[in-house]
């Protein structure tokens, strides 16, 4: 795009040599100075520690054509004697996301781009979603927590949702490699930094509230605010669970509302819902117009019946048949999501991503009605997050398991103590009652170990919190671990020590 161009639709002050820059054209974007490429729009942002107009030199050396920033930022050394256009506007990352779909060609508007939110269920419900998609022949994409998909080849995520000129960028080589339908996980930090910004959703779907996310948000209202920008207008169509409270204050007249509870009058309705002995769930889907159809989905769970109707609501306003959805969500499978790791071994054992009080008890309440024994379950909380929610993981996890196991789990750059001490005060709180065994063990892999060892025919092992992640982040440094890997070693010792 034009620099000119840019700079009068960004409504931004331009600083500049008018005449060695009157034919200037911006090529890209990035607010990282290391991933400048020739003729990229360089975001120079204000940081909780740094300015990114402090890394200008380092992005105008790369080839940077501009520099995006803030008045405190424009009036950094290195930007005032560049020699490179500055834009400067009161709040650059706000207006990141567009700038950077303007200079991309406006790539989500090429697309039909899903986006769901929520605090639990965003990762299941956009895998069903996508699953579906394929199965109804669409050429998809998906963007999330996991990884990133692009017509079927992988790539790893970094975070939930990519920063705005990442997110755009990958958008362009979406449609570039045919993509139709994009699937993506919008969370509340990527709404309220502006990430999204410039995306056109075909469809927002919203999944439930809980406490998360304290650490950033604050309160309760905040974190609803920020999920509530996915219904601000730039969703086509607004597809809300409506089952909570939360959800309730999102529906307007024109909002497409689902429903797993008897009696409501939801546009997306699920009854019937029967458990297998496997895990499997069946239920009959309702939507308008009297169709209905018999869905199956491979995950336990009641609100995991509810993630799947949001999905099969969504996905009938991208114009997906309930025909193709009900096969897509038969087939689906979710890394690190509920997860059953099996070699054979006369108990259940399942990884599971639940890292706050709600997604705990969900996932155990389903696990108990599975479990003919005991529920054992290793837990851990990670540090520099939302602290207020330790004790009550702490709590419903005890409430709900006849041992439960206090570990670590990426403690980053707090004492590993000090979080488990917290979990635990909350889990003792509840009384020998009302709650089970509490057993403290730091060291995560001893701590699976140990509930493995405990297990008994018929009982049920959860391994929870990181679910499908690949590492463990202590004093900055991560380390190579898996509750995938981790759990099916310690079985397959166990097998063979009993053989």
């Amino acid at each position: 795009m034009p620099l000119a161009t840019l700079v009068a639709r960004a409504d931004a002050r331009l600083i500049a040599d008018p005449g060695n820059h009157a034919d200037l054209v911006v090529t890209g974007a990035t607010l990282r100075a290391q991933h400048v490429l020739p003729g990229d729009l360089f975001a120079a942002l204000p940081g909780a520690r740094a300015h990114g107009a402090d890394f200008a030199d380092q992005a105008i050396a790369a080839g940077a054509a501009a520099v995006l920033t803030d008045e405190a930022g424009a009036a950094r050394p290195a930007l005032a004697s560049s020699g490179v256009p500055i834009l400067v506007h009161p709040d650059p990352r706000a207006v990141l996301g567009s700038m950077a779909a303007w200079i991309y060609g406006e790539p989500s508007l090429k697309l039909s781009v899903l986006g769901v939110t929520g605090t639990s269920g965003k990762t299941t419900t956009a895998y069903l979603i996508d699953a579906a998609l394929r199965a109804a022949g669409r050429t998809t994409g998906l963007i999330g927590t996991v990884e990133t998909r692009i017509a079927g080849e992988r790539l790893p995520s970094g975070f939930t949702t990519p920063e705005a000129p990442d997110l755009q960028a990958l958008f362009a080589v979406m449609a570039e490699q045919g993509v139709t339908h994009v699937t993506m996980e919008v969370s509340s930090h990527a709404l309220a930094l502006g990430r999204v910004n410039g995306t056109r959703f075909a469809a927002g779907g919203f999944t439930n509230l809980s406490q998360d996310h304290l650490d950033f948000h604050h309160d309760m209202e905040q974190y609803f605010a920020a999920k509530a920008l996915l219904f601000d207008g730039r969703s086509t169509t607004e597809v809300v669970v409506v089952d909570n409270a939360w959800g309730q204050a999102l529906v307007t007249p024109h909002t497409v509302t689902v429903s797993i509870e008897p009696g409501t009058d939801a546009t997306w309705q699920a009854t019937d819902l029967l458990s297998t002995p496997t895990g499997e769930q069946t239920f009959v889907l309702h939507g308008p117009g009297g169709r209905s159809a018999a869905a199956k989905i491979p995950l336990p769970g009641t609100f995991n019946v509810a993630n799947a109707t949001l999905a099969a609501a969504i996905l009938d306003t991208a114009g997906v048949s309930i025909e193709d959805t009900v096969a897509g969500l038969a087939d689906v499978q979710v890394p690190g999501r509920m997860e059953r790791v099996y070699l054979g071994q006369s108990f259940t054992a399942v990884v599971d991503y639940a890292h706050k009080p709600a997604a705990v008890a969900q996932g155990l309440d389903a696990l108990r009605a599975r479990a003919d024994g005991k529920v054992i379950t290793v837990l851990g909380c990670g540090g520099d997050r939302d602290t207020g929610k330790r004790p009550m993981m702490g709590e419903a996890a005890v409430r709900r398991s006849e041992v439960l196991i206090v570990t670590d789990d990426n403690p980053r750059s707090e004492d590993p103590a000090a979080i488990r001490a917290a979990m635990l005060a909350g889990a003792r709180s509840v009384g020998p009652a009302a709650g089970g065994e509490i057993i403290e063990i730091g060291d995560r892999r001893a701590a699976i170990i140990r509930a493995v060892e405990l297990a008994e025919p018929g009982d049920v092992v959860l391994i929870a919190g990181k679910g499908h992640e690949s590492g463990q982040e202590i004093a900055g440094i991560v380390h190579p671990f898996s509750d995938r890997d981790e759990l099916a070693a310690a079985i397959r010792n166990r097998l063979e020590v009993t053989v």
